[in-house]
Protein backbone atom coordinates (compact mmCIF):
# COMPACT_ATOMS: atom_id res chain seq x y z
CA UNK A 1 0.00 0.00 0.00
CA UNK A 2 1.97 3.39 -1.18
CA UNK A 3 2.11 5.72 1.37
CA UNK A 4 0.95 9.12 1.06
CA UNK A 5 2.97 12.41 0.30
CA UNK A 6 3.79 14.48 3.49
CA UNK A 7 3.78 18.17 2.57
CA UNK A 8 4.31 21.36 4.92
CA UNK A 9 3.14 25.12 4.47
CA UNK A 10 4.23 28.07 5.52
CA UNK A 11 1.53 30.67 5.95
CA UNK A 12 2.65 33.91 4.14
CA UNK A 13 1.49 37.24 5.86
CA UNK A 14 -0.91 39.53 3.68
CA UNK A 15 1.21 42.72 2.90
CA UNK A 16 -1.88 44.98 2.85
CA UNK A 17 -2.89 44.04 5.84
CA UNK A 18 0.91 44.19 7.60
CA UNK A 19 2.24 47.50 5.86
CA UNK A 20 5.38 45.74 5.80
CA UNK A 21 5.62 46.86 2.17
CA UNK A 22 7.79 49.02 0.22
CA UNK A 23 5.25 51.97 0.16
CA UNK A 24 5.45 51.71 4.34
CA UNK A 25 9.38 51.97 4.23
CA UNK A 26 9.17 54.81 2.06
CA UNK A 27 7.04 56.92 3.80
CA UNK A 28 8.81 56.38 6.82
CA UNK A 29 12.03 57.88 5.28
CA UNK A 30 10.31 60.18 3.60
CA UNK A 31 8.18 61.85 7.48
CA UNK A 32 12.35 61.39 8.58
CA UNK A 33 13.84 63.45 6.41
CA UNK A 34 11.06 66.26 6.94
CA UNK A 35 11.12 66.19 10.03
CA UNK A 36 14.96 66.49 10.00
CA UNK A 37 14.70 69.63 7.18
CA UNK A 38 12.16 70.91 9.36
CA UNK A 39 14.73 70.91 12.62
CA UNK A 40 17.58 72.15 10.82
CA UNK A 41 15.09 75.47 9.41
CA UNK A 42 14.10 76.27 12.87
CA UNK A 43 17.86 76.38 14.09
CA UNK A 44 18.87 78.05 11.29
CA UNK A 45 16.11 80.62 12.11
CA UNK A 46 17.25 80.65 15.24
CA UNK A 47 21.18 81.05 14.67
CA UNK A 48 19.78 84.16 12.47
CA UNK A 49 17.69 85.50 15.25
CA UNK A 50 21.04 85.54 17.48
CA UNK A 51 23.18 86.94 14.96
CA UNK A 52 20.80 89.99 14.29
CA UNK A 53 20.54 90.12 17.96
CA UNK A 54 24.01 90.19 18.60
CA UNK A 55 24.75 92.24 15.85
CA UNK A 56 22.54 95.40 17.08
CA UNK A 57 24.04 94.84 20.16
CA UNK A 58 26.95 95.61 18.68
CA UNK A 59 26.24 97.52 16.16
CA UNK A 60 25.91 101.11 18.24
CA UNK A 61 26.22 104.18 17.73
CA UNK A 62 30.00 105.36 18.75
CA UNK A 63 30.22 107.25 22.33
CA UNK A 64 33.95 107.49 22.22
CA UNK A 65 37.30 107.93 20.06
CA UNK A 66 40.15 107.40 21.80
CA UNK A 67 43.78 108.88 19.95
CA UNK A 68 46.61 107.30 21.98
CA UNK A 69 50.93 107.95 20.70
CA UNK A 70 53.64 110.27 21.26
CA UNK A 71 52.24 114.16 19.98
CA UNK A 72 54.36 117.50 20.46
CA UNK A 73 52.42 119.72 17.74
CA UNK A 74 49.06 117.85 17.48
CA UNK A 75 46.39 118.39 19.66
CA UNK A 76 44.76 114.87 20.06
CA UNK A 77 41.79 115.61 22.33
CA UNK A 78 41.04 118.19 19.19
CA UNK A 79 41.85 115.72 16.81
CA UNK A 80 39.50 113.23 18.46
CA UNK A 81 36.38 115.64 18.42
CA UNK A 82 36.90 116.48 14.53
CA UNK A 83 36.58 112.83 14.12
CA UNK A 84 33.77 112.06 16.33
CA UNK A 85 32.05 115.22 14.65
CA UNK A 86 32.22 113.58 11.04
CA UNK A 87 31.40 109.74 11.93
CA UNK A 88 28.03 109.54 10.39
CA UNK A 89 27.78 105.11 10.85
CA UNK A 90 27.43 103.19 13.69
CA UNK A 91 30.32 101.06 15.05
CA UNK A 92 30.11 98.15 12.53
CA UNK A 93 29.24 99.84 9.74
CA UNK A 94 32.03 102.51 9.79
CA UNK A 95 34.26 102.63 6.65
CA UNK A 96 37.37 102.74 8.78
CA UNK A 97 39.94 103.81 5.29
CA UNK A 98 37.72 106.67 4.93
CA UNK A 99 38.40 107.43 8.34
CA UNK A 100 42.20 106.75 7.77
CA UNK A 101 42.37 109.14 5.48
CA UNK A 102 40.02 111.79 6.80
CA UNK A 103 43.41 111.53 9.63
CA UNK A 104 45.93 111.50 7.01
CA UNK A 105 44.45 115.17 5.63
CA UNK A 106 45.96 116.39 8.87
CA UNK A 107 49.80 118.05 7.63
CA UNK A 108 50.80 116.49 11.45
CA UNK A 109 49.84 112.90 11.18
CA UNK A 110 52.58 110.76 9.44
CA UNK A 111 50.69 107.28 9.68
CA UNK A 112 47.68 106.14 11.41
CA UNK A 113 46.12 102.81 12.28
CA UNK A 114 42.45 102.47 13.43
CA UNK A 115 40.99 99.48 15.07
CA UNK A 116 37.36 99.12 16.41
CA UNK A 117 36.66 98.43 19.98
CA UNK A 118 33.74 98.62 23.09
CA UNK A 119 31.85 99.59 24.53
CA UNK A 120 31.39 101.11 21.24
CA UNK A 121 34.58 103.48 20.31
CA UNK A 122 37.03 103.32 17.65
CA UNK A 123 40.85 103.28 19.02
CA UNK A 124 43.50 105.40 16.67
CA UNK A 125 47.13 105.20 17.30
CA UNK A 126 49.62 108.24 15.16
CA UNK A 127 52.40 108.68 14.39
CA UNK A 128 53.45 112.06 14.16
CA UNK A 129 55.64 114.29 11.82
CA UNK A 130 59.22 114.66 12.95
CA UNK A 131 60.40 118.22 10.96
CA UNK A 132 63.95 118.39 10.57
CA UNK A 133 63.91 121.59 8.06
CA UNK A 134 62.03 124.03 6.49
CA UNK A 135 61.07 123.51 2.57
CA UNK A 136 61.19 126.88 0.97
CA UNK A 137 59.06 129.41 2.62
CA UNK A 138 55.36 127.59 3.69
CA UNK A 139 56.92 123.72 3.94
CA UNK A 140 58.82 121.23 6.25
CA UNK A 141 60.54 118.82 5.56
CA UNK A 142 60.52 115.13 7.55
CA UNK A 143 63.13 112.27 8.54
CA UNK A 144 62.02 110.37 5.14
CA UNK A 145 63.10 114.11 2.75
CA UNK A 146 59.17 114.28 2.29
CA UNK A 147 57.46 117.50 2.16
CA UNK A 148 54.16 118.55 4.96
CA UNK A 149 52.38 122.14 4.85
CA UNK A 150 51.22 122.82 8.49
CA UNK A 151 51.00 126.26 9.54
CA UNK A 152 54.25 127.24 10.36
CA UNK A 153 54.93 128.28 13.72
CA UNK A 154 58.08 130.99 14.90
CA UNK A 155 59.41 127.91 16.54
CA UNK A 156 60.60 126.11 13.32
CA UNK A 157 62.70 129.27 12.61
CA UNK A 158 65.68 127.96 14.09
CA UNK A 159 65.50 124.49 11.81
CA UNK A 160 67.59 124.57 8.49
CA UNK A 161 66.00 125.86 5.49
CA UNK A 162 66.46 124.24 2.32
CA UNK A 163 64.95 124.76 -1.19
CA UNK A 164 64.86 122.98 -4.65
CA UNK A 165 63.24 120.68 -6.91
CA UNK A 166 60.18 119.18 -4.88
CA UNK A 167 61.75 115.64 -6.47
CA UNK A 168 65.24 116.39 -5.32
CA UNK A 169 64.72 116.65 -1.61
CA UNK A 170 66.63 113.46 -0.55
CA UNK A 171 69.43 114.77 -2.39
CA UNK A 172 69.42 118.09 -1.08
CA UNK A 173 69.08 116.52 2.61
CA UNK A 174 71.84 114.16 2.08
CA UNK A 175 73.83 117.33 0.80
CA UNK A 176 73.46 119.64 3.82
CA UNK A 177 74.49 116.55 6.28
CA UNK A 178 77.59 116.24 4.28
CA UNK A 179 78.57 119.71 4.07
CA UNK A 180 77.47 120.47 7.52
CA UNK A 181 79.94 118.41 8.93
CA UNK A 182 82.23 119.34 6.95
CA UNK A 183 81.88 123.07 7.83
CA UNK A 184 81.33 121.97 11.52
CA UNK A 185 85.13 120.68 11.31
CA UNK A 186 85.91 124.52 10.39
CA UNK A 187 84.13 125.88 13.32
CA UNK A 188 80.85 126.82 10.81
CA UNK A 189 77.46 126.17 10.90
CA UNK A 190 75.14 126.04 7.82
CA UNK A 191 71.68 127.40 7.48
CA UNK A 192 70.44 126.88 4.74
CA UNK A 193 70.84 125.17 1.42
CA UNK A 194 69.86 125.79 -2.12
CA UNK A 195 69.51 123.42 -5.46
CA UNK A 196 68.44 125.76 -8.55
CA UNK A 197 67.04 123.68 -11.35
CA UNK A 198 70.16 123.62 -13.66
CA UNK A 199 71.99 122.02 -10.49
CA UNK A 200 74.00 125.37 -8.86
CA UNK A 201 73.91 125.19 -5.16
CA UNK A 202 74.21 127.87 -2.73
CA UNK A 203 74.33 127.38 1.02
CA UNK A 204 74.06 130.07 3.82
CA UNK A 205 76.04 129.79 7.05
CA UNK A 206 74.68 130.35 10.52
CA UNK A 207 76.24 134.60 10.42
CA UNK A 208 73.62 135.34 7.35
CA UNK A 209 76.74 135.12 4.88
CA UNK A 210 75.44 132.93 1.28
CA UNK A 211 78.06 131.02 -0.34
CA UNK A 212 77.47 130.53 -4.43
CA UNK A 213 79.23 127.44 -5.13
CA UNK A 214 78.05 126.92 -8.77
CA UNK A 215 77.29 122.73 -9.75
CA UNK A 216 81.08 121.94 -10.60
CA UNK A 217 83.91 120.98 -8.36
CA UNK A 218 81.51 121.87 -5.22
CA UNK A 219 83.90 119.72 -2.66
CA UNK A 220 86.99 121.26 -3.87
CA UNK A 221 85.10 125.09 -4.32
CA UNK A 222 84.14 124.63 -0.53
CA UNK A 223 87.44 123.24 0.83
CA UNK A 224 89.11 126.54 -0.42
CA UNK A 225 86.11 128.79 0.50
CA UNK A 226 87.08 126.77 4.16
CA UNK A 227 90.66 127.29 3.86
CA UNK A 228 90.09 131.14 2.74
CA UNK A 229 87.18 132.28 5.61
CA UNK A 230 89.74 132.38 8.52
CA UNK A 231 92.64 134.30 6.82
CA UNK A 232 90.66 136.97 4.72
CA UNK A 233 87.01 136.96 5.27
CA UNK A 234 85.95 136.29 9.23
CA UNK A 235 86.61 139.31 10.73
CA UNK A 236 84.66 141.22 8.02
CA UNK A 237 82.03 138.35 8.08
CA UNK A 238 78.96 141.22 9.42
CA UNK A 239 79.74 143.04 6.34
CA UNK A 240 79.79 140.73 3.70
CA UNK A 241 76.50 139.83 1.89
CA UNK A 242 77.49 136.90 -0.55
CA UNK A 243 80.26 135.50 -1.26
CA UNK A 244 81.08 134.05 -4.80
CA UNK A 245 83.94 130.94 -4.81
CA UNK A 246 83.47 129.98 -8.51
CA UNK A 247 86.67 131.46 -9.13
CA UNK A 248 89.81 129.60 -9.92
CA UNK A 249 91.95 131.87 -8.20
CA UNK A 250 89.74 133.71 -5.58
CA UNK A 251 86.19 134.56 -4.55
CA UNK A 252 84.05 137.60 -5.39
CA UNK A 253 82.30 139.68 -2.21
CA UNK A 254 79.64 141.34 -2.43
CA UNK A 255 79.57 143.66 0.99
CA UNK A 256 76.13 144.32 3.12
CA UNK A 257 74.35 148.10 1.74
CA UNK A 258 75.63 150.39 4.41
CA UNK A 259 73.33 152.48 6.66
CA UNK A 260 72.40 156.49 5.03
CA UNK A 261 74.51 158.50 7.88
CA UNK A 262 72.77 160.82 7.00
CA UNK A 263 69.02 160.01 7.06
CA UNK A 264 70.40 157.78 10.44
CA UNK A 265 71.67 161.40 11.43
CA UNK A 266 68.39 162.95 10.98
Amino acid sequence: MAQGRRTSAVPVPDAAASGAGPAAGGSRGLVRLVLILLSLAIFAGLCSALVQQVWRWLDQPVTQVRVLGDARHLDKAELARRLAAGLNAPLLQLDLVRVREKLLDDPWVHGARIRRDWPPAIEVQIDEEVPVARWGDKGLLNHEGDIFWPQLKPEYESLPRLNGPASDTGRVMAQFHDLNRMFQGAGLKLRGLSLEARGAWTLELANGMRVVVGRERVTERLARFIQIYPQRLAEHAEQIEQVDIRYTNGVAVKWRPRPDTDEKAG
